[in-house]
């Protein structure tokens, strides 16, 4: 008989977006995501980070005054892909921690994703997220809220 306790393909490729999500140096928000072609294959992962070259440890992580980390932070999402290097993201899935904003929305469109799944909506009623979902909406690119079956993944090294 076969195992009857393995995980969702959602649950697994979210688990993926946020084991990515543990690659972020931000102090205060980290955010993972992954892309998936119609097959169920990791196109590729990212997370929020600092651009290649540029250090994390010269390179303010504020969130508030002149010199705060949102002026050089690429979001999870267009990392995810800009990581992919190239390859189709047409009709693909993305799946992130947290819902897009207006920003990474308008890169998911135009690389032709298809489906978001995130996990939290933390900044729904702000405006970049109001203005995100309805750019979103608009260009035909669906989005769920993932409520796994599962409230954790333990990943153990022994």
């Amino acid at each position: 008989m076969k195992r009857k306790d393995y995980i969702s393909w959602d649950e697994y490729f979210m688990g993926v977006a946020l084991l990515a999500a543990k690659r972020s140096k931000d102090p205060s928000t980290q955010v993972g995501a992954c892309i998936v072609d119609g097959n169920n294959i990791i196109i590729s992962t990212g997370y929020n980070g600092l651009p290649i070259g540029c250090s994390d440890d010269e390179y303010s992580w504020a969130r508030e005054g002149d010199d705060t980390k949102y002026q050089y932070v690429v979001h999870a999402e267009l990392n995810t892909i800009l990581n992919a290097t190239g390859k189709s993201l047409r009709g693909a899935k993305l799946y992130v921690s947290l819902f897009p904003c207006n920003e990474c929305a308008k890169a998911i469109i135009q690389s032709g994703i298809k489906e978001v799944i995130y996990l939290s909506d933390k900044y729904a009623d702000t405006q970049s997220t109001r203005t995100s979902k309805r750019m979103l909406f608009d260009a035909g690119v669906s989005t769920r809220q993932l409520i796994p079956a599962i409230d954790s993944l333990t990943i153990s090294y022994k």
